[in-house]
C-alpha cells in the first residue's frame, strides 16, 4: 500500500467515525444490563451523538444518515418504523440551524442546549408513540429517561469529543 492510498483510507476512516459511533451507542443502550427495566429508562445516547456531531462536524453527519440510524434504532428496540428517524431529523434540522449559537460556547451552554434538545425530542416521541398506539404511553419510564439522558450527557460527549480530538479533526472553516 503506498502512502496515497493511506491516506485515502485514513480520509475515509475520519469520515465515518461519527456515524460509526452513533451506530455503536445505538447497540450500546440495548445490551443487557442487569438493572430491572432499564431498557425502558435507558439514555438516549444516540440522540447524544447526533447532537455532538452536528454541533461539531456537521458536514459529517448526512441526513441520509440519521434517517437509516433512527431506521435502525426502530428496528432494533421495536418502535413504529420511522418515530425514531423522524425525531432524528427534525433534531438534526434544529441543531443545524442552532449550531452558531451552540458551537464555541462554554459546555455549561451546550449541555443546556442539549438538554432542552433531548426534552422536546423525547416528549415529542412520547407523543407520537402515544398517538400512534392509541393508547397514553407510561410517562413516568419516559421522565426517567430524559433525566439519565441529560445527566449521562457529558460522560458520552467527553468520549466523543475524544475521537473526534484523535480521530476525527476539526470542521474545515466555511
Amino acid at each position: 500500500m503506498n502512502a496515497a492510498s493511506f491516506g485515502l483510507v485514513i480520509e475515509l476512516f475520519r469520515r465515518v467515525v461519527p456515524g460509526l459511533s452513533t451506530i455503536l451507542l445505538i447497540l450500546l443502550t440495548q445490551l443487557p444490563v442487569p438493572i430491572p427495566f432499564f431498557p425502558n429508562v435507558a439514555p438516549a445516547m444516540p440522540l447524544m451523538a447526533i447532537y455532538y456531531w452536528v454541533v461539531f462536524r456537521p458536514d459529517l453527519m448526512p441526513l441520509i444518515l440519521i434517517f437509516a440510524a433512527g431506521l435502525f434504532h426502530d428496528a432494533l428496540i421495536g418502535a413504529p418504523f420511522g418515530l425514531t428517524a423522524l425525531i432524528y431529523i427534525l433534531v438534526h434540522a434544529f441543531v443545524l440551524n442552532q449550531r452558531r449559537f451552540l458551537a464555541g460556547k462554554s459546555f455549561w451552554v451546550f449541555w443546556a442546549g442539549f438538554a432542552i434538545v433531548a426534552l422536546v425530542a423525547m416528549f415529542s416521541t412520547y407523543v407520537m408513540a402515544s398517538i400512534l398506539r392509541e393508547a397514553i404511553m407510561p410517562a413516568d419510564a419516559v421522565f426517567m429517561c430524559m433525566v439519565l439522558t441529560v445527566v449521562t450527557f457529558p460522560v458520552v460527549a467527553w468520549a466523543l469529543l475524544q475521537s473526534q480530538r484523535w480521530l476525527v479533526g476539526s470542521a474545515q472553516p466555511s
